[in-house]
């Protein structure tokens, strides 16, 4: 917790654990609710978070000091339940469909009929509630005047958890298998009462495996194109505050929505990872709760505060930092932009030359080649941080050497970047499939290699994510690589290092064969958003510090867990294996987190293997095990689920496995077994 608890408020706060909100085709929306004391009398603007991580248990204490916080400063906060989640009944089929949105809708027509709501309404979330707020804005409810958005993304196929580049993502099935598990979980006997069973029966017969889901749409269809704002941002019309982190998966779609936006926008970058910016890490936090009660206030209550005077974006530059395997603070300061696009930064193009070179004049012709250990890749950290342990890129020698680079000379003066590098690249390879990774490094005197972003492009995707076409082998293509967005000062001294590979595990899934990748020199540069700083980013208000309500569940845990993330090599075949598990309860060892205020044991158990050879791409495979339980006294539930992924050069095959237990019992268990075609991926 890097927040301070705060007990005085200027209202007094009333709870109430859980009402139902009726949609028009009879399901019931299960809510948590936290509001003035005589918001009856005095009715206020209410503000919801709707998202499916269930406010009754897994999730209670992280929503009360936030919730709880809005109350105190005078506005009804709710949490809400999807439809099929926690204490809501229906069906939750997928993420983010047109049902979840129009029951949003509901959501709000109801706030504004309550006799404690003045008919203001917001609506805010992190990750899915952040996705889900900007769909909603885009159906503009009327009383709907204002969101905030954190770590999400406008564009549900290029800039999410499944694909980047036309890449798949390895955290398609990370994340797949965690909303699979959670989406088997029943709602609480307490809340719903006897029908509690019936309701747990028709979640589990229509439970479904989604790294499957996802991975039956391999390019930018339809699918994908519903609920990406990116596709009409003219169809949101209420005022967005988009929020991200550097440490973050999502950070991309803060500077896009700034740029498509027409409503009133504000966007905010620190150096976070996935999570709320008062609690952030790495550091510093902000007073994040106090930043929202200004951004309600204005949009809600009307009153002149001035937020909406100030620069548009405010982002982290990141100071240069070696590596390291966990990072709580992260060096820089502050700096702000009136608009965005940003007219003052201005692209400097370097040159790939032969010999390993970075330089400002263009290369002449000449050929290079490269066909990457499957392993390479091992040292860049996890997709999408969450301020864990070990999540963070490591020294990006061991992959550098996988890769060819480019390095520019020590730099004389510092050079500072935001924005997202681009490198054009004039490539061939031998095989009608083939990725190519592109990483951005910042090379200290010493040699040690830090990362500072990257990108990934399917060849077969270089026109068009809706319509990739096969490569000709041994023809030679002009392709650009986007990197992700970033903003990042190296220092005099270092050098810029651009390296290329054509892998990149256990981020992305490979290629189904192993290419070789031919660049001609002569068509190939680094474009950096140059930033020089600038007198108004030394006059910046400064943020308050953290601080939040005080939670009044404790999660109190009951024996220490066990968390391992590794990487171990087998000798005798030459695989790779990456391993995560993280103990927190499970079938077999009991729970060990209590939560005092619902009287109930949770527990939730994750193993990850991703598994490659060196030299063979059809050798990786994947295999995660996530395990859930929820206990009281007479009362006892336990979830398992596994789901495998691995591929042939035509397929890829899908294996699942479903399993819940009541007490001793089994009651449920299903199997499946799928080869889903792959399609030039």
């Amino acid at each position: 917790m890097n927040y301070r608890v705060r007990e005085d408020f200027p209202c007094e706060v009333r709870e109430i654990e859980n009402v139902f909100i009726p949609l028009s085709d009879g399901c019931r929306l299960a809510a948590r609710v936290w509001m003035p004391a005589d918001a009856a009398t005095h009715p206020v603007p209410a503000v919801f978070e709707y998202i499916p991580y269930r406010k009754r248990d897994f999730m209670r204490a992280r929503d009360e000091p936030m919730h709880r916080y809005l109350a105190g400063h005078g506005y009804c906060a709710l949490r809400i339940d999807l439809r099929g989640s926690g204490d809501s009944s229906g069906i939750l089929h997928d993420e983010y469909l047109p049902q979840e949105q129009l029951d949003a809708v509901e959501v709000i027509d109801w706030l504004t009929r309550q006799p404690w709501c003045d008919g203001n309404v917001g609506m805010t979330g992190i990750s899915w509630g952040g996705f889900n707020s900007l769909a909603v804005a885009a159906h503009n409810p009327p009383a709907l005047k204002a969101i905030m958005s954190l770590c999400a993304s406008d564009d549900r196929y290029a800039d999410d958890a499944h694909y980047m580049g036309g890449c798949l993502l390895n955290e398609n099935q990370i994340w797949g298998t965690v909303l699979f598990s959670l989406n088997a979980l029943p709602p609480d006997p307490e809340i719903v009462g006897c029908a509690w069973r019936e309701l747990w029966r028709e979640r589990l017969e229509h439970d479904v495996p989604f790294p499957a889901t996802w991975l039956r749409h391999q390019r930018r269809d339809a699918y994908w194109r519903q609920a990406s704002v990116c596709e009409d941002f003219a169809k949101i019309r209420c005022a967005v505050y988009a929020i991200g982190g550097w440490a973050d998966g999502y950070s991309n779609a803060v500077p896009r929505l700034l740029a498509g936006l027409k409503a009133p926008r504000k966007g905010l970058i620190g150096p976070w990872a996935h999570t709320f910016p008062h609690s952030g890490v790495p550091g510093p936090a902000i007073g994040y709760l106090q930043e929202c009660v200004r951004w309600w206030d204005h949009w809600l209550k009307g009153h002149a505060n001035g937020i909406m005077s100030e620069p548009m974006l405010r982002v982290w530059m990141q100071d240069s930092a070696p590596p390291e395997p966990v990072r709580e603070h992260r060096a820089g300061r502050w700096i702000v932009e009136s608009t965005w696009p940003s007219p003052t930064i201005e692209d400097h193009t370097w040159y790939l030359a032969p010999g390993g070179a970075l330089h400002e004049a263009p290369s002449l012709p000449q050929v290079v080649e490269i066909q990457s250990p499957q392993t390479t890749g091992s040292t860049g950290g996890d997709w999408c941080g969450f301020g864990a342990d070990g999540e963070t890129p490591m020294d990006q020698r061991a992959d550098d050497g996988r890769s060819l680079t480019f390095d520019t000379a020590s730099l004389a003066e510092p050079l500072e970047i935001l924005g997202a590098p681009s490198v054009r690249l004039r490539v061939s390879a031998s095989a009608a499939v083939a990725l190519v990774a592109v990483r951005l490094n910042d090379v200290a005197p010493d040699g040690t290699s830090s990362l500072v972003t990257y990108g990934l492009l399917n060849l077969t995707h270089r026109d068009s994510h809706e319509h990739p076409a096969p490569l000709v082998p041994g023809e030679f293509y002009d392709v650009t690589v986007t990197l992700n967005d970033i903003a990042h000062g190296f220092p005099a001294g270092h050098a810029i290092r651009l390296a290329v590979s054509t892998s990149y595990w256990p981020l992305a899934w490979p290629a189904p064969h192993a290419a070789v990748l031919s660049f001609d020199l002569g068509g190939c540069a680094l474009a950096l958003p140059v930033r020089e700083p600038r007198p108004e980013d030394r006059g910046i208000r400064a943020f308050d510090e953290p601080e939040a309500a005080p939670a009044a569940t404790r999660h109190i845990a009951l024996r220490p867990p066990r968390f391992v993330r590794s990487f171990e090599r087998d000798l005798t075949t030459n695989e790779t294996t990456y391993r995560l598990f993280s103990e927190g309860g499970d079938l077999d060892s009991g729970a060990v987190m209590h939560v005092d205020a619902i009287n109930m044991d949770l527990g939730h158990t994750v193993e990850r293997r991703f598994t490659i050879g060196e030299t063979d791409p059809l050798s990786a495979r994947a295999e995660i095990v996530e395990k859930l339980m929820m206990r009281r006294a007479g009362w006892i539930v336990r979830v398992e689920v596994m789901t495998r992924v691995s591929a042939d050069a035509a397929a890829f095959r899908v294996v699942a496995r479903l399993r819940a237990m009541e007490g001793d019992d089994e009651v449920f268990r299903r199997d499946w077994d799928e080869r889903i075609p792959r399609d030039l991926l």
